[in-house]
């Protein structure tokens, strides 16, 4: 499934944080988007992690933008909550890594791969900035 909760959820707090004067805490957050608090934490640690967020911590810590909107693009928000790249498809990315015995007949491999790298160029291009706009 290419769009998760967890996607979902990580970009509908990116908008949040990108209109944030300063820094806001997962319990605001969480608050202000009706999400789980411990399910958006997560979140926002792999955000961080990838250094899409930064954290502060303290009483006046919490999450902020890493980088611009226009340099935040989706292929990497998901990437980083689901912890590997987006796949519409349960297709290996070539006929090498498929698991099945079949892949040397597999007559619909072709497309569903061309597929899967539209999409890929279609996240890596769409920022932050373009679902702000």
């Amino acid at each position: 499934m290419l769009i998760t909760r967890a996607s979902e959820y990580a970009i509908l707090s990116l908008i949040v944080l990108s209109k944030a004067s300063s820094p806001m805490d997962s319990e605001t957050l969480s608050r202000e988007l009706s999400i789980s608090k411990s399910f958006l934490a997560k979140i926002l640690q792999s955000l961080a992690k990838n250094n899409i967020l930064k954290s502060f911590k303290g009483v006046h810590g919490g999450f902020v933008l890493h980088k611009q909107a226009n340099q935040i693009n989706m292929l990497d928000v998901m990437s980083a909550v689901e912890g590997k790249a987006p796949a519409v498809f349960e297709c290996a990315p070539s006929r090498e890594d498929c698991p099945s015995d079949r892949a040397n007949i597999c007559s619909i491999w072709p497309f569903l791969n061309k597929l899967q790298g539209k999409i890929d160029i279609f996240l890596q291009d769409l920022t932050l900035a373009d679902i702000l706009e």
